[in-house]
């Protein structure tokens, strides 16, 4: 891989429910256990960083198929859902679902631009073969 750019974020306290923070300083955030996990949840948690990321992510590379395919991507967003819970094999895992509106295209050709951008997401790729994602036209 040619590497691009290089983010860095350090964690501290707790883990779970400590602190993070990027070298530049645009992200520090304190943590917390969401109620689910038996925490109070009065601060985010690494399953909403993470969907905060792959919506973006995935949001972007929509954006390009679209252009790409000369399709208006005007007014689409993208909502991550990712859920924590238990494996069988008794660790933790996740699965997202990626709800999509894109209201100036028909909705066949808004799931195939979907499935493009699955392919080119970054936040796809890695995640593909990991995690169940399951993708939405709504």
């Amino acid at each position: 891989m040619n590497t691009l750019y290089t983010a860095h974020a350090t964690a501290t306290g707790e883990g779970r429910a400590g602190h993070v923070k990027t070298d530049d300083g645009l992200l520090d955030v304190d943590l917390a256990l969401p109620p689910g996990l038996g925490g109070s949840g009065d601060a985010t948690n690494p399953e909403q960083l993470f969907a905060a990321g792959y919506a973006a992510c995935f949001h972007s590379a929509l954006k390009l198929m679209a252009n790409k395919a000369k399709a208006n991507p005007e007014g689409s967003t993208v909502t991550a859902h990712v859920d924590i819970g238990r494996t069988d094999a008794g660790g933790f895992g996740l699965k997202v679902t990626l709800d999509v509106e894109m209201p100036a295209v028909e909705k066949e050709q808004a799931l195939s631009l979907v499935k493009q951008a699955h392919e080119v997401c970054p936040y796809s790729n890695a995640t593909r073969g990991n995690i169940e994602v399951d993708l939405n036209v709504v």
